[in-house]
């Protein structure tokens, strides 16, 4: 790469292959010669400062902090690419008072968390941990009489938190089940809803409706123990929780009360507030919950596709152009990058 850019590369989980040139091949060939690309481990965090100090862009993905005191390391800084949908780990407010676009991938693997969104629907429904579990042991007798007790899917309610791009392809898989779907989204508009047959509903009738409700909310400062004491207390006798968002969403303490007051039939959870979990955290154990380790992403088209796109967002931006998904789009407007195209704030995030 001739350009005098210096780009630097810093994954949770760096890409495995032998040389340099294959570790990154897909991010060169979307480069060109826009400039040095570098790669800095996350753990050595001397190495780490240096490098993003110095750099003119950054790709990265979920799990590398960001922080204020990172970002005012990063003077010369036009782009953090994250190759991710979450961008919690990037403080968005201290990256746009330094100008710095921050953006994400958030179209790459929308059906893949759809379709684990289901997977746990109908598997919290057919209570499979328990039948499973049963079938080892050669307890045969006992699952029938658990399942007497559980009402069919169809004519159920899923209740749909949060109704990004996500939550409507979840929608769509689960009408054909007979469920009634009921969503609550305070940035969405309920014609939005309706027109895929949704109940567009106030966040207690959610609660107080679901027999399944499914979290589809980005972690925020507004979101953060969105699913407390209070809100569990509201929340339908013997329902099941399935969260395939954000683990800092739900107040994990506040998880287990609920549980174990009976309010909730079971959970089914791809996220954790801490991940990994500490081994003695409860859940882990807990008869009625179904666990994932935060695969719900997961195909062969997520790392590779993710990464090339945040690569193309990086080479727009250092073309002095606007990228395609920036997540702080005020700094936009008073950038000097060209605007190449019209940019939408209702498109709806994918969470």
């Amino acid at each position: 790469m001739t350009g005098n850019n210096k780009i630097v590369a810093c994954y949770a989980r760096p890409p495995v292959q032998d040389t340099f040139e294959r570790r990154f091949a897909i991010e060169l060939d979307i480069l060109g010669d826009l400039g040095e690309l570098t790669q800095v481990d996350r753990d050595d965090q001397d190495a780490f400062l240096s490098a993003v100090s110095e750099a003119d862009a950054v790709i990265t993905t979920w799990g590398v902090l960001f922080d204020r005191a990172v970002i005012r390391r990063m003077k010369r800084c036009r782009i953090i690419a994250v190759g991710a949908v979450g961008v919690d780990m990037v403080d968005l407010e201290a990256a746009t008072e330094a100008g710095i676009p921050v953006t994400n991938t958030p179209d790459t693997f929308i059906e893949e968390v759809a379709d684990h969104t289901m997977m746990f629907l109908l598997a919290s429904a057919r209570r499979l941990k328990h039948m499973q579990a049963f079938a080892e042991s050669n307890q045969w007798r006992k699952g029938r009489p658990i399942l007497w007790k559980v009402p069919r899917l169809m004519g159920s309610t899923l209740g749909l938190l949060g109704f990004g791009n996500v939550a409507r392809a979840t929608a769509r898989r689960a009408k054909p089940f007979g469920l009634r779907i009921l969503a609550h989204d305070p940035y969405v508009a309920d014609t939005t809803l309706t027109a895929l047959d949704v109940e567009p509903v106030a966040f207690d009738e959610l609660l107080a409706r679901s027999d399944y409700l499914s979290m589809h909310t980005p972690h925020n400062e507004e979101t953060h123990h969105l699913m407390d004491c209070d809100a569990f207390a509201r929340m339908k006798h013997g329902a099941v929780l399935i969260n395939t968002a954000r683990g800092s969403v739900i107040d994990e303490a506040a998880l287990l009360e609920a549980l174990h007051r009976g309010t909730l039939a079971g959970a089914a959870l791809d996220v954790l507030e801490q991940e990994p979990p500490a081994q003695t955290n409860p859940l882990l154990s807990h008869p009625d919950v179904m666990l994932t380790p935060h695969v719900a992403p997961a195909s062969t088209r997520m790392v590779p596709e993710c990464r090339r796109r945040a690569a193309r967002q990086i080479a727009l931006v250092l073309r002095g152009k606007w990228p395609m998904s920036c997540v702080n789009p005020r700094v936009l407007e008073t950038s000097k990058l060209v605007r190449w195209q019209p940019y939408s704030t209702d498109r709806g995030p994918n969470r």
